[in-house]
């Protein structure tokens, strides 16, 4: 059986390492690295993972991982799906803020971003109304080299740093201490109930999975998400529902409910609000009046 990584090598070509992928799907296994990563998605559509963070990503999306943050942008299923001949399309930008830049940054003038940088440890989503001139900066960056592109980087770190607003991937910093052990621990239960969400998942089952008591797993995965397993879970089906009433093929919000491994239609409905803050319908609502 092949051992997934945890701690993913990033391979050093320069100061920053540029990525620009065209690939049939993301990485789909809870994985970190020394680097920040920003990572601008061009194509495609998922559910994002970063410590205690899960919200869907969307093309266009922006987001800032911090070093040693544990994440995982996982595809949607029909992105492995050959047949359906779909694509991810992102373009990533990674630097080691300790190695890398620690001269530069402790120039007097970089004051605002070493700030910055020493802040997003728990990852950022940037927003929207800052995506145009965030993207026009990355493009900037890929198309210089050497000298310049560094010169245009620190150009990036500084628009970064006097944004406003900007949306914190995680509210803790429990992953920031899990081993390489408990990393692929984490990453086999996230692939049970990401894969398995749609089915009536016990606890027995999950902590089967981990080696743990029940018991003894309720705190294991209190301790590195800060959720219960039923709120994970809970996450997981609502963003899947999300998917599908903006997509609209769906006969009615019982049917949602239903495949997204609701028992019934009252609890999907207290779940969606609680979790997305309106009712399906309503979401439904005001998602299709954002597209007049």
């Amino acid at each position: 059986m092949k051992v997934v990584q945890f701690t993913i090598p990033v391979a050093k070509e320069s100061t920053i390492v540029v990525q620009d992928n065209v690939i049939p799907h993301f990485y789909n296994h809870l994985h970190r690295h020394p680097e920040v990563q920003i990572t601008w998605i061009k194509e495609g559509e998922g559910m994002l993972i970063a410590g205690n963070y899960m919200q869907r990503f969307k093309p266009g999306d922006v987001y800032i991982i911090g070093a040693n943050q544990s994440h995982v942008f996982k595809s949607d299923d029909a992105y492995y799906d050959p047949s359906q001949n779909k694509i991810v399309h992102e373009i990533s930008f990674f630097f080691n803020p300790d190695h890398l830049f620690q001269n530069l940054l402790r120039l007097p003038e970089m004051g605002a971003i070493r700030k910055f940088v020493e802040g997003v440890h728990n990852g950022l989503q940037i927003q929207e109304n800052s995506y145009e001139l965030v993207k026009k900066t990355m493009t900037e960056i890929m198309e210089k080299a050497d000298s310049l592109r560094v010169a245009s980087f620190i150009e990036l770190l500084h628009l970064f740093s006097t944004l406003k607003n900007n949306k914190p991937l995680s509210t803790n910093n429990n992953e920031q201490i899990m081993s390489d052990v408990e990393g692929i621990r984490m990453d086999q239960i996230f692939q049970f109930v990401v894969g398995n969400y749609k089915n009536h998942i016990t606890l027995n089952e999950v902590a089967s999975i981990a080696n743990l008591t029940p018991q003894a797993f309720c705190r294991y995965f209190k301790k590195h998400t800060g959720k219960t397993l039923i709120s994970f879970l809970n996450e997981v089906r609502i963003n899947e529902a999300c998917k599908i009433v903006v997509s609209g093929k769906f006969d009615s919000f019982s049917d949602v409910s239903y495949k997204t491994g609701f028992d019934n239609v009252t609890n999907f409905n207290r779940v969606f609000k609680k979790t997305i803050g309106k009712s399906p319908r309503e979401y439904h609502r005001d998602f299709f009046k954002k597209l007049l």
